[in-house]
């Protein structure tokens, strides 16, 4: 089968033949992938910025097929189902594990994409309870970005405490970003700013339900842009989606957008001391705010993501459809900024739909 594999850092992704998945476990299903959405994770993999030790391996976090195949214990029911990959497995004992918060487990069993094979390829095997079935009015292409573009959306909106009338701030709008705005609005019925430096993404923001749109090109004008959105309050909670230190600066300190007893939700990173967090306490301190990291989603946050999607809630929003073997281009436009929404690649033996 064709799948893009990542050699370690700062080696050249590639498109490569190699084995189809076998010798399915008993509790495994095997997967025809139909649609597979690229994510930021992808460059940071592609540019060394993640590196976590496992190589030659299969990207993707982002994937949804068929089932084709079941292992013993797995009822023959579910070959034709239609499902999406949950992309943690944890070990199953741990505290974090039994409270489903496998995520967080520190003895992962398998995480596609990150440190097991992924869905950037045509066949994916995986236990079943990773593969959830995908409501019939969600399309393939529709559904491969929410197995990290909406559930990091739902997990994120969640550790931050979201509640009726909080004036969000969403820090960096594409994938994650355009999921948010539509669940805090749709969902919490929170009052939302979208934040990014593209016009095409402040436009759709707009459309999409946020009540305040912020140009980001110079980060030192945007707090006081969200002070005046807010009469000078503040944001509620600010989803940091972007990770540089001059957009973690914008959000914190005596001048930052964030209000008394706000929630900065840190989602997105990037490499190097230079973008390390930095806050001196006292202003946290006397305003009474908190700092809190928020990473992938739960299995159940992925169930809610699909009620979400198939009711209507959140839409996913895909900027364009490439084949596989195309991958690369799709990696370019996320590293220009140059893409509204989600590329997703589709690979080339697929009955797709």
């Amino acid at each position: 089968m064709q799948a893009v594999r990542y050699h370690g850092a700062n080696v050249a992704l590639t498109v490569e033949s190699i084995p189809r998945p076998t010798n399915l476990a008993d509790n495994d299903v095997l997967i025809q992938v139909q649609a597979a959405a690229l994510c930021h994770t992808e460059l940071h993999f592609a540019d060394g910025t993640l590196n976590l030790g496992v190589a030659p391996m299969t990207l993707g976090h982002e994937a949804c097929g068929i089932v084709i195949q079941v292992g013993n214990s797995v009822p023959d029911t579910r070959i034709g189902e239609r499902v999406i990959l949950y992309y943690y497995v944890g070990c199953g004992s741990c505290r974090w594990c039994l409270q489903g918060d496998e995520q967080i487990c520190g003895s992962l069993q398998a995480e596609f994409g990150f440190i097991s094979d992924g869905g950037l390829a045509e066949y994916i095997k995986a236990p079943s309870r990773n593969a959830v079935p995908l409501p019939s009015n969600i399309s393939f292409v529709d559904a491969a970005p929410i197995g990290c573009g909406v559930t990091t959306a739902v997990h994120a909106s969640k550790i931050g405490r979201v509640q009726k009338d909080d004036w969000c701030l969403v820090y960096g709008v594409n994938g994650v970003g355009f999921g948010l705005i539509q669940l805090l609005k749709n969902h919490y019925g929170a009052k939302v700013i979208a934040a990014t430096r593209s016009p095409a993404r402040r436009k759709l923001a707009l459309e999409l339900g946020a009540d305040v749109s912020i140009d980001t090109t110079d980060s030192s004008t945007v707090a006081k842009a969200v002070h005046q959105a807010t009469y000078g309050a503040g944001a509620d909670v600010i989803f940091e989606c972007v990770g540089r230190r001059e957009t973690m600066d914008a959000c914190v300190g005596w001048d930052g957008a964030l209000g008394k007893r706000g929630r900065l939700v840190l989602v997105g990173y990037e490499a190097g001391s230079e973008h390390e967090f930095r806050c001196h306490p006292i202003p946290m301190i006397v305003q009474e705010q908190s700092v809190c990291g928020s990473v992938g989603a739960t299995l159940n946050d992925l169930k809610e993501a699909l009620e979400y999607v198939s009711s209507g809630k959140v839409k996913t929003i895909v900027d364009s459809l490439l084949s596989l073997q195309d991958f690369q281009r799709g990696i370019d436009k996320i590293k220009s900024c140059d893409c509204i929404g989600k590329i997703v690649c589709r690979p080339a033996e697929t009955s797709f739909g």
